[in-house]
């Protein structure tokens, strides 16, 4: 919706207030100024995210990142299909709560947004989604992975990164060319979970049914709350079944505990390979505690490293005291998509938007993915990566096209 007006429609009130302010009106003297333009008016967009609760560490990255997108949108010269319109953010915080999330949505409608992003976890972005639908406010999903989100026949919903679907057969896929390629050292699994929320049951259930037939023995499902605050059982039921393979699947501050309890309680599986882990790819997690980290795999969502404009990011973040985390560069590409969409509509209307999300080819971001495919507002052309800590860094370890370094594995005894 473009604001920009001529004179002829500007009101009465507004001429006459010009005038008696001897300003430009009253200084041309005349109707005969042919167009006094304003700047486009700003295009509101609602992000939301867990900023607080037990979430909040992972929400209030994904919030930088689509800040950091806007602010660079908007240095660029704004959406210039809509005459330089900068994008405006309306802030709402989940709480960690679907409920809450939902409610933020019913604020963002209110408010007039154009499209929301967020809303990081599963449980959240399925509450907002559904309840951005009653509105038909587009609604870009930033990091939730829970196919359901997608797979509801919502046409306002999309999600540029991989669903846990799609990440589970990648890690799955790319453990067995690993071990394979070592000779075959780990036979036995454990997995490891978090059973809070619509993100962990469904993991470790594909998990299982995809290890099974790939002749792995799953010898232990071992579920916990999110935010458990003691992982001392679950380290002696691993030590006890002696699994070669240990697979945890949880939120970062669950990822931290688990990891750091393994390592006090002296379990060494000869290989920790994480599905969406939590703290498994985090550089914050490996630079606090680079012994715990050192070694740990993970399958999960991750930039590609060739690419300036992903280390041109990262530079930005650590300048600003944060983690170059996937929920920072994940919400940040979400806000990129949606205001690519905003470009190629040439509108700030809801049901136009959905339009050029829906045919997008987008191609201009820095993930491994390639131009965007949707289908039921799914990009198909999104991909998992294996990363491992090595050496206090995090490296890319397969697919072999972006990998830049070869996995250890297993790791050294």
């Amino acid at each position: 919706m473009t604001k920009t007006k001529t004179f002829d429609q500007f009101s009465r009130r507004q001429v006459l207030a010009g005038v008696a302010a001897g300003g430009a009106f009253a200084a041309a003297g005349t109707l005969g100024v042919p167009h006094i333009a304003r700047a486009a008016d700003p295009v509101k967009v609602g992000v939301v995210h867990p900023v607080t609760g037990f979430l909040q560490f992972s929400g209030t990255q994904c919030r930088f990142g689509a800040l950091a997108a806007i602010e660079e949108i908007n240095a660029a010269g704004g959406i210039k299909a809509l005459g330089g319109a900068k994008l405006e953010a309306v802030l709402g915080d989940a709480q960690s709560k679907a409920e809450i999330g939902a409610a933020e949505v019913e604020k963002f409608n209110e408010a007039g947004v154009s499209a929301i992003v967020g809303a990081y976890a599963s449980g959240i972005c399925l509450a907002t989604t559904q309840a951005a639908a009653k509105y038909g406010i587009p609604h870009v999903v930033d990091v939730g992975v829970n196919d359901k989100i997608v797979g509801r026949g919502l046409e306002n919903t999309f999600r540029f990164g991989p669903g846990f679907g799609s990440i589970t057969k990648a890690g799955v896929d790319h453990l067995i060319a690993i071990n394979d390629a070592a000779g075959k050292p780990t036979k036995s699994v454990v997995i490891v979970h978090e059973n809070t929320t619509p993100f962990g049951s469904f993991m470790a259930g594909l998990l299982e049914k995809n290890l099974t037939p790939a002749g792995f023995e799953v010898k232990e499902v071992l579920p916990h709350p999110t935010g458990n605050k003691d992982f001392n059982n679950i380290a002696l039921k691993i030590k006890e079944a002696n699994p070669d393979l240990v697979i945890p699947s949880h939120y970062y501050g669950d990822g931290v505990l688990f990891l750091r309890t393994l390592q006090r309680q002296r379990v060494k599986p000869k290989a920790i390979y994480s599905v969406l882990g939590g703290a498994s790819s985090q550089y914050r997690f490996v630079n606090e505690f680079p012994d715990a980290a050192e070694y740990v795999m993970d399958c999960n969502h991750w930039f590609d490293p060739r690419k300036e404009a992903a280390q041109a990011l990262r530079k930005k973040t650590e300048a600003a005291g944060k983690s170059f985390s996937y929920e920072v560069f994940l919400a940040y590409e979400a806000m990129m998509f949606a205001a690519d969409a905003m470009e190629r509509a040439g509108s700030a209307d809801r049901a136009k938007i959905i339009e050029a999300m829906a045919s997008s080819n987008w191609s201009g971001h820095f993930m491994p993915y390639g131009p965007t495919k949707m289908v039921n507002g799914q990009n198909e052309g999104a991909q998992a990566m294996v990363m491992q800590v090595l050496g206090k860094d995090i490296e890319v370890v397969a697919p072999k096209e972006f990998a830049t370094k070869a996995p250890v594995f297993p790791r050294p005894a």
